[in-house]
């Protein structure tokens, strides 16, 4: 902002900063998960890109539900995992990407359910 002709920042400015900051460090994290589904390098350009772009978006969305998720952390704990092995052995077996997509999509969507009907229980 300007204030008696000078610019200074403020803590919106810093909070900016910190929110980049982070979808940077999460972009760089997550190129290894990529590689476990894929190698082309495209696909994993415009995942990095579109993660970047949504990721904001599901923070606001989600930041209601996230007292719900309580195995989500167990879910995504499998995914790593799956991923990890993955890359492991993926020059002596080959998963094709339907099954590494579907074993994603199964472990966090079996998660959420899980989560959503333990928490409405109680």
């Amino acid at each position: 902002t300007v204030e008696d002709g000078k610019r200074i920042a403020t803590p919106l400015l810093l909070g900016l900063i910190v929110s980049e900051l982070s979808d940077v460090i999460f972009a760089v994290d997550s190129i290894p998960a990529i590689f476990a589904v894929t190698t082309d390098p495209f696909i994993v350009l415009t995942s990095n890109i579109f993660a970047i772009l949504v990721l904001r978006a599901m923070c606001f969305l989600l930041a209601d539900f996230a007292e719900r998720f309580i195995f989500l952390k167990y879910g995504l704990a499998f995914v790593l995992s799956f991923s990890g092995i993955k890359m492991l052995i993926m020059h002596w077996v080959h998963i094709p990407i339907s099954i590494s997509l579907s074993v994603v999509f199964g472990a966090l969507g079996a998660s959420i359910l899980t989560s959503l009907v333990y928490t409405r229980q109680q």
